[in-house]
């Protein structure tokens, strides 16, 4: 496939390729360690304008191409998921704004976004409601020139640390779905605070939570879009970040990749580098057949968007699907190539390998992926 970028992105993403290589690699094992939000990681992508790119120049942004923003997420997904997922998750939480919100609404919260300055987070999963949305208990209720918001939101990335959320909660819960209306609620608003903080598997240096509203009260002019189209305004949202994922499942998958390569040519047993048993190689062949088959699937659906296309959504799931079972087998079999020590955590292949493992559940689990190109087929 031909990719077409212009000349300053090409060089843009052989920029964060090597801070990737210098800066992100060196951080990831003690991010995953510790388990504390990378606020130097977050300044390095503000600085070098990377979290920016998902913005239009009018708002502050860089106005990068999709395909652009799915190859930085790769680079340093390659090196630290956790890093790559703030810039995923910046996108997530503003999409909604840049779909759905008036031009007053966008100049309110985007600049902000764009600079770093702020955080954004996604507020549709609920402990009652993860795949079945419209099982949403959140409630809106509309008094004056107020929404009163009660309920709580789950497993919500950047939770406790974005300024702007954007939040979803039913207005008309007769209506199921079609009820549903979305919000922008910013940090420090009463009534709005952090419940629990979640302990994880993987992706150990995002902050993951609960958001908790209790007669949350905040301006009618929050609500994006109309009464009852939040569900829409949340589907068009993820049919566009849901790439990223796939793209950061890529970055993984790569990443265990080259390490399991260096490995296998180093390493000598019986004499010669392990990479010279054909076991060994037809292992390292399989996984680099896998990765390029995603690649390529996340490069189309980036080169779709990019090019206008509307409907695309089950090119995006079948992107992620794909990507992250990838990710998983991939970094299955890199673990494997190097044996014990694969299960150590001086290596940094266990740590894709959990890293890998949410790719298959969030931004919707790659059951409901397989749903969506079902019905498309039937279609």
């Amino acid at each position: 496939m031909a990719i077409q970028m212009a000349a300053e992105e090409k060089m843009l993403i052989e920029m964060v390729r090597d801070l990737a290589r210098e800066k992100v690699t060196p951080r990831a094992a003690e991010i995953d360690d510790t388990g504390e939000f990378p606020w130097d990681m977050k300044a390095l992508l503000a600085q070098q304008d990377i979290l920016a790119m998902p913005f239009p120049e009018e708002y502050g942004g860089t106005g990068s191409s999709e395909l652009s923003i799915l190859m930085v997420i790769e680079e340093l997904a390659k090196a630290c998921a956790t890093t790559s997922l703030i810039l995923c998750v910046q996108q997530l939480g503003s999409l909604p704004i840049l779909l759905a919100g008036t031009d007053e609404q966008k100049r309110a919260w985007i600049p902000r976004l764009a600079s770093g300055e702020w955080l954004a987070s996604f507020g549709l999963t609920e402990p009652g409601s993860g795949s079945d949305a419209g099982a949403m208990s959140t409630r809106a209720v509309r008094k004056g020139d107020k929404y009163i918001l009660n309920g709580v939101k789950h497993f919500i990335t950047n939770a406790g640390l974005a300024h702007v959320n954007t939040v979803f909660a039913s207005t008309d819960p007769s209506a199921g779905t079609r009820g549903i209306s979305a919000f922008v609620v910013e940090d420090g608003t009463p009534g709005f605070h952090l419940g629990k903080v979640e302990h994880k598997m993987g992706i150990r240096g995002s902050q993951t939570g609960e958001l908790v509203f209790e007669d949350c009260e905040i301006p009618a002019g929050n609500l994006l879009g109309r009464e009852g189209e939040g569900f829409k305004i949340a589907l068009a949202t993820l049919d566009r970040t849901r790439p990223g994922i796939a793209a950061q499942a890529l970055g993984i998958a790569q990443g265990a990749l080259d390490f399991a390569v260096q490995y296998a040519k180093q390493r000598v047993q019986f004499g010669q580098p392990i990479i010279a048993n054909q076991a060994i190689a037809f292992m390292l062949a399989d996984m680099d057949i896998k990765v390029e088959a995603a690649r390529q699937l996340v490069y189309h659906v980036g080169e779709l968007m990019d090019s206008g296309a509307t409907g695309f959504g089950r090119e995006s799931a079948i992107a992620k699907t794909f990507a992250s079972d990838t990710a998983i087998e991939v970094t299955n079999d890199a673990i494997q190539v190097l044996g014990g020590y694969g299960y150590m955590k001086e290596f940094p292949v266990e740590r894709m390998m959990r890293d890998a493992k949410i790719t298959q559940i969030y931004e919707g689990t790659n059951q409901i992926q397989r749903m969506v190109i079902a019905r498309a087929l039937s279609r």
